[in-house]
């Protein structure tokens, strides 16, 4: 028997069916589901990771045990908003994702879905404390690998693409490895276009850390909301060689038509797992969006090592993300935005994509 907490009179009634039937008859219904990573502790009430803020502001009010998934879903049934930590890294998020999408306890059919987390940010393109709408997804990890110091001299990198002979090898091969994702574009513009006004929050604390990039002017600018492509690593890498990798991968999987401004682990697994849900008529893969927010820059500043960058000095790893609450704010200002947009004009967004 499946238990919600905090029970309003529709957790009740959903309550009495689940006990008659030993599932629910009739699907709880979902509008959005909010996708976040991570959670540091209690889901309330202690320092926060990407999950809490949707629960403790949008409300997320109840709570639905998912012994399938990472942790268990939190709901808010006036606003038929679902959310869902899947866990670090691209394969908890692909089987987070794919038990969600096959749980027969909710309808997923029109539901859009919203990553809404913290990444890294190229600090040619943007600023720490920025929100980034992508259009593209590019996996970073299914390649083929050479230690840079055994690769030959005329190479810029020891990562080959699959079934190529060398980097960045012509043609781009048949996208099989679904290395790169192409989101719904009118989607995401739209989305951008209901959050590009916003003002996100500063600090002189940010205004610190963007300071000593004094070589970047894009990096200096106050956090904005802006358009820009992700790629997805479970390696989490930092330093100018892999942010021109970065970049270079992201121009070749997308033949030319994408540019890499964030980093992260898991959005190509989220992506893999809606496309094959798709497939069996369970999801949409055309109402998935992705929002990442700049907790960090994933190179260095001019007279600073790599390696000095990452550790900051050695310091203790939540003292190295200087923009990490400003970038959970931001994700959960712009989301929030587009959530409650969604919410508002179901009669119209529930049939017909915003785009459309």
């Amino acid at each position: 028997m499946y238990l919600i907490k905090k029970l309003p009179l529709f957790g009740w009634l959903l309550l009495v069916s689940l006990r008659m039937h030993g599932q629910a008859s009739t699907p709880i219904p979902v509008k959005v589901v909010i996708v976040t990573m991570f959670e540091i502790g209690a889901d309330t009430g202690d320092r926060p990771g990407e999950f809490q803020y949707w629960v403790e502001r949008l409300p997320l009010s109840q709570t639905i045990p998912f012994p399938q998934g990472y942790r268990n879903l939190r709901y808010n049934p006036e606003k038929q908003v679902l959310g869902i930590c899947t866990g670090m890294g691209t394969a908890r998020s692909a089987a987070s994702i794919m038990a969600l999408g096959m749980d027969p306890r909710f309808d997923l059919s029109h539901a859009y879905w919203l990553v809404a987390g913290i990444a890294g940010i190229d600090p040619q393109d943007g600023s720490a404390g920025s929100a980034v709408w992508a259009e593209w997804l590019v996996d970073g990890d299914l390649a083929h690998e050479i230690d840079p110091r055994e690769m030959p001299k005329d190479w810029s990198t020891g990562y080959l693409p699959l079934r190529r002979a060398k980097p960045y090898e012509q043609p781009v091969q048949d996208n099989d490895f679904t290395v790169a994702i192409h989101l719904n574009p009118g989607l995401a513009n739209w989305a951008f276009d209901q959050t590009k006004t916003i003002k996100l929050a500063d600090s002189e604390t940010l205004q610190k850390m963007r300071a000593v990039y004094r070589d970047f002017p894009e990096a200096r600018k106050p956090p904005r909301v802006m358009m820009g492509d992700h790629i997805a690593a479970m390696t989490f890498w930092h330093g100018k060689y892999l942010n021109d990798w970065a970049n270079d991968w992201v121009n070749y999987w997308t033949k030319g038509k994408g540019n890499f401004v964030t980093s992260a682990m898991e959005d190509t697994g989220t992506g893999q797992s809606l496309q094959w849900l798709t497939n069996a008529g369970k999801a949409d893969i055309n109402r998935y969006m992705v929002l990442r927010t700049a907790s960090n820059y994933t190179m260095q500043p001019s007279g600073v090592t790599a390696a000095q960058n990452l550790t900051n000095g050695g310091k203790e790893v939540g003292e190295r993300y200087t923009a990490y609450i400003p970038a959970l704010e931001a994700a959960y200002q712009a989301g929030s935005t587009v959530v409650n947009k969604l919410v508002a004009d179901w009669s119209v967004y529930k049939h017909k994509l915003p785009n459309e």
